[in-house]
């Protein structure tokens, strides 16, 4: 099936239809999506890695979670398979995904799903509407960087600070200095190294495209990212997806802070969610690299992050020890759209050439 998540879109899959054996799940899962090529001509990727997503559901042998759900980025242009992190944005169209499949069943007007999210081993929980039994796809949410409107789902989840990197801040201190730049190593769910645009010679406005062209910058951001890397217990990040790396500066439209954050290496066109929960917790951390840049408004807990294509709005509560300064709790809201359900025929690993059988998934 494939589906719309938040600003993603990607294929969603039962465990139990992929090959058991890891290197030939991912060989599929590159071979579906048409990876290695930039087009993605042969495939159904979208030619972007925010459109090159894959999500693995399964029912869960865990008490009080309802189904597992791992998350795998495809590579557009080199063919890799990722599990280092996980998608938000894709995560908010697995509920309805799991009942679709048949996977879970839930009764009334209402459901909240407990997702584990294998790749942290951490927990969300989806709340969606439903409409005669099954999932509600229409409704009056909008969210910035898809057209329209659809039904809110609700993401909250639990206890992700450090889920990857062991600690929210890995490194042990609110700000380093790395490759001379002063930055903010944070993972409330997401590996993310927070800089300041202006530190790197950005206005931190500029579109995602005009800063994938600057060359001298990118890599001046790559140095920083892989030797963050290091500093975060990830190791070497040389051919990982994190961390994610976001520019701030001050905001611009009317929301707290302004973002143009790297995916690793493309300009994300809005912003992940997880990167937003992890990059709103960073800056309500005081002492934190852009915490003075941020406008906070009535409601101190909410922080509105501007992003090339409008705005995320990411709730994240503190605590008052600066110990453990996350309080367990964070939530936002996207939305998600079953686009299509079908059968794929991938192209065999065996016959290469276009004249060639192909397989089935």
């Amino acid at each position: 099936m494939v589906m719309r998540g938040g600003t993603s879109k990607g294929a969603y899959f039962v465990a139990d239809e992929l090959p058991d054996d890891p290197d030939e799940r991912d060989s599929l899962l590159a071979r579906v999506m048409g990876s290695p090529d930039p087009r993605q001509i042969d495939g159904i990727g979208g030619a972007h890695p925010l459109t090159s997503k894959v999500a693995v559901v399964s029912r869960s042998a865990e008490p009080e979670i309802d189904v597992d759900y791992l998350f795998l980025q495809v590579g557009v242009d080199d063919g890799s398979v990722g599990d280092q992190q996980n998608c938000g944005n894709l995560l908010a169209g697995v509920g309805q995904f799991a009942m679709e499949r048949g996977l879970i069943e839930v009764a009334g007007g209402e459901a909240r799903v407990r997702i584990r999210m294998v790749n942290s081993d951490s927990v969300a929980m989806a709340t969606f509407p439903l409409e005669a039994g099954v999932p509600a796809y229409d409704g009056d949410t909008a969210i910035s960087g898809v057209p329209g409107t659809a039904a809110e789902v609700r993401l909250d989840f639990e206890a992700t600070a450090g889920s990857t990197c062991g600690a929210l801040l890995p490194t042990g201190a609110v700000a380093d200095a790395i490759d001379g730049i002063e930055a903010t190593c944070i993972d409330n769910g997401m590996p993310t190294v927070v800089l300041r645009a202006a530190a790197l010679g950005i206005a931190g406005d500029e579109s995602p495209a005009a800063l994938e062209a600057n060359e001298l910058f990118r890599r001046r951001l790559e140095n920083i990212r892989l030797r963050a890397g290091e500093l975060m217990n990830l190791g070497n990040v040389s051919t990982m997806t994190v961390p994610k790396m976001t520019l701030v500066s001050a905001p611009r439209a009317g929301g707290s802070i302004c973002t143009r954050t790297f995916i690793p290496h493309r300009c994300h066109d809005a912003i992940g969610v997880l990167g937003a929960v992890s990059v709103a917790t960073a800056l309500r951390l005081p002492g934190s690299v852009g915490s003075d840049l941020l406008e906070p408004g009535d409601d101190p807990d909410l922080v509105q992050i501007e992003h090339p294509t409008g705005t995320f709005a990411a709730r994240v509560e503190l605590a008052d020890g600066p110990a453990d300064p996350v309080l367990g709790r964070s939530g936002i809201v996207r939305t998600a759209r079953k686009l299509f359900d079908g059968l794929v025929f991938p192209k065999s690993p065996a016959f290469p050439t276009s004249a060639s059988p192909q397989g089935r998934a």
